[in-house]
């Protein structure tokens, strides 16, 4: 839906999403979901991205494979991770589930460490690897997709088909 800037925050902060970063201030940010090294589109072919996928849909919601922040990544770059059964897409996905990864991942190592600070650098070290991996500017599974083949690409074969079908669904479901 669309909305005016007020109604979107409603007396929430607003967080800027950066593109296009340096590997070391990627590296740096704690938290996942904030930043990506891939490249910005003009503004022209965002709104135009976000106005087609506003009146033809950008397919359910799903908090780790189809969420805001995919929606706002692939409208900024054209994007597309392509790979469709992969867990966290998105950086606030890997996030959550990497840095609890990380901890488990490195707990084998700390038999081969005597200092709790070893620990805590080798897990950091493997959520920015993570992180890094995930990173839609870096990663090998993604691809530049025109928005107006973007239903064709995600398996659906028109974009009205696959409103009809979602339509149909919440019909079904009485809502």
């Amino acid at each position: 839906m669309q909305s005016c800037m007020k109604c979107f925050l409603c007396d929430g902060p607003l967080y800027r999403f950066e593109y296009e970063i340096d590997i070391a201030r990627f590296m740096s940010r704690a938290r996942g979901g904030t930043c990506t090294m891939a490249k910005s589109d003009p503004p022209h072919r965002v709104l135009h991205r976000a106005n087609y996928l506003l009146h033809n849909g950008f397919g359910g919601y799903h908090i780790f494979h189809n969420n805001c922040e995919d929606f706002a990544i692939y409208c900024k770059t054209g994007l597309l991770v392509t790979e469709r059964n992969i867990v966290g897409k998105s950086g606030q996905a890997v996030s959550f589930i990497g840095a609890p990864l990380a901890a488990v991942v490195s707990t084998p190592v700390r038999f081969l460490m005597s200092n709790p600070w070893g620990l805590v650098l080798v897990t950091a070290g493997i959520y920015c690897a993570s992180r890094y991996a995930a990173d839609i500017g870096v990663r090998s599974d993604v691809a530049k997709v025109d928005v107006e083949d973007l239903a064709i690409t995600l398996g659906w074969q028109s974009s009205t088909e696959f409103l009809s079908a979602c339509h149909s669904q919440i019909s079904a479901s009485g809502t």
